[in-house]
């Protein structure tokens, strides 16, 4: 079930229409938990069990980690729960990478090998609530937060159906009073709550599906030599299709939250308008950047060392970032690329001096761009199915194909002059807060902003797509 679905409307609407009866609030949770499970049960039954399965075992190691006597059972209780997450993540979601991996390595060594055949599908959203149960056992071995005892209340915070597939990532922290105290909607989070949603459907539907996703598709196919042009334009076309495509997902997620009275934590913030590389990962995915800031890049040591060793630290938390998008070798060569610009970020600090002209408005405005144009030169990698394609492109961008194929169509065109606007946009709302600007907004432009959006996405013409996001 899609948020951008006729089924969903339907789902949504009943919802919202019987959770504001006045029942109490275990009554609601309840609710929230069937229509959680009736959300994620239309992709798969079988799926639903997992979910369920691994969200119990996480809330049972979770209670065993808080009544440890001493600290070597905390710690073993908590190897349990990572190995028991990691594991099934790296079943579901490797299991075929590693087995086509094996057999090449042996083969190279004169090994010929010939895995089991058998195809394993990947659930839905098991990197996102794998992360999220397993963020919740450590902060609960380091004592950030108290353990919770209700299954209903745990499972409820993993399952909790607007965030589950693609995120936000939510904390515990985050999500514990939502649970404690009773939700309710009210005519003012529900205006903003449905604004974000018309928006987050806007982008998905109109433009990352209808304006970009075609223009994209042209360019990204396995064995073709495209031209210059048709290059630069399918590689745009993507940049503002996985923005609009994921920002639009986490919008209608905030928003469908928003309705039922709670808070998300925000996923996107222009990031395209980001100065620097450390700038840009504080503006994209948030929930999976400060998450991989806390359980990885900091245990591993964060910047309390060496230059070298934070330097290691970057790369290799990215490395394992690009990995977590997908089981392919491009993944990884994109989180590299980008752990390798962060490092060469941090490395040059020492070596500015911190003198007033390095703050000049021009001087951000160039560096932005120059981080703009490595972002866009990076997302070849993670939209590229396998390397050939991706250095075909990165020739192609530098000038040096010869393809005859290079005209550029008026949908091209059109998808170009969307990106620009869409960067145009990121940089004049950089310091802007959504929620916030929208909450200010008169009743007469928040019907105009309704109206528009409804039209826009009624007679756009794409073509239905699963969110990006879904595959990984």
């Amino acid at each position: 079930m899609q948020f951008d679905s006729l089924s969903f409307v339907v789902f949504f609407l009943a919802l919202a229409a019987v959770y504001q009866l006045p029942w109490g609030w275990n009554a609601r949770k309840w609710l929230l938990l069937v229509a959680s499970f009736l959300f994620y049960g239309a992709w798969s039954p079988a799926f639903l069990l997992l979910l369920i399965g691994s969200a119990s075992v996480d809330w049972w190691l979770s209670l065993r980690i808080a009544a440890a006597s001493s600290e070597r059972r905390r710690r073993h209780w908590l190897l349990l729960s990572l190995v028991s997450n990691l594991g099934l993540l790296s079943f579901f979601k490797y299991g075929n990478f590693l087995q086509q991996n094996a057999a090449a390595l042996l083969a190279a060594c004169g090994l010929h090998w010939q895995a089991p055949s058998f195809d394993i599908l990947l659930p839905v959203g098991i990197s996102f609530y794998t992360f999220q149960s397993l963020s919740y056992c450590i902060d609960v071995y380091r004592r950030q937060v108290s353990v919770q005892r209700s299954l209903r209340d745990y499972v409820l915070y993993v399952a909790f159906f607007p965030q589950l597939v693609a995120g936000p990532i939510v904390r515990y922290s985050d999500f514990r009073e939502q649970l404690e105290q009773p939700r309710r909607s009210t005519a003012a989070l529900a205006t903003v709550g449905i604004s974000l949603l018309l928006i987050g459907l806007f982008e998905k539907i109109v433009l990352a599906d209808s304006v970009f996703a075609p223009v994209a598709d042209t360019g990204f196919v396995a064995g073709i030599s495209p031209g210059t042009a048709l290059a630069w334009s399918a590689t745009l076309a993507f940049s503002g299709q996985i923005f609009c495509d994921f920002a639009g997902y986490s919008l209608c997620a905030i928003g469908c939250a928003l309705i039922l009275g709670f808070q998300l934590p925000n996923n996107f913030r222009s990031p395209y308008a980001a100065i620097g590389f450390a700038d840009f990962w504080r503006r994209w995915h948030i929930s999976l950047s400060s998450w991989l800031r806390d359980y990885l890049y900091i245990p591993l040591g964060g910047n309390r060392g060496t230059t070298w060793f934070t330097l290691r630290n970057l790369l290799l938390t990215m490395l394992l970032g690009g990995l977590w998008h997908g089981a392919a070798w491009t993944f990884v060569a994109w989180g590299a690329f980008h752990g390798l610009w962060l490092a060469l970020e941090r490395g040059a600090r020492p070596w500015l001096p911190s003198y007033r002209w390095l703050e000049a408005p021009a001087l951000k405005m160039l560096y932005a761009l120059f981080t703009l144009l490595v972002v866009i030169w990076a997302w070849v990698w993670f939209r590229a199915p396998d390397f050939a394609t991706a250095f075909e492109l990165h020739r192609a961008l530098l000038g040096y194909s010869e393809a005859a194929a290079s005209a550029v169509t008026t949908e091209a065109r059109i998808a170009v002059v969307a990106f620009g606007l869409l960067w145009i946009i990121h940089w004049l709302t950089r310091s802007l807060d959504l929620r916030l600007v929208l909450s200010r907004w008169p009743t007469w432009a928040t019907g105009l902003l309704w109206g528009c959006l409804l039209a826009a996405i009624v007679l756009s013409p794409g073509a239905g797509r699963a969110f990006l996001y879904f595959q990984f």
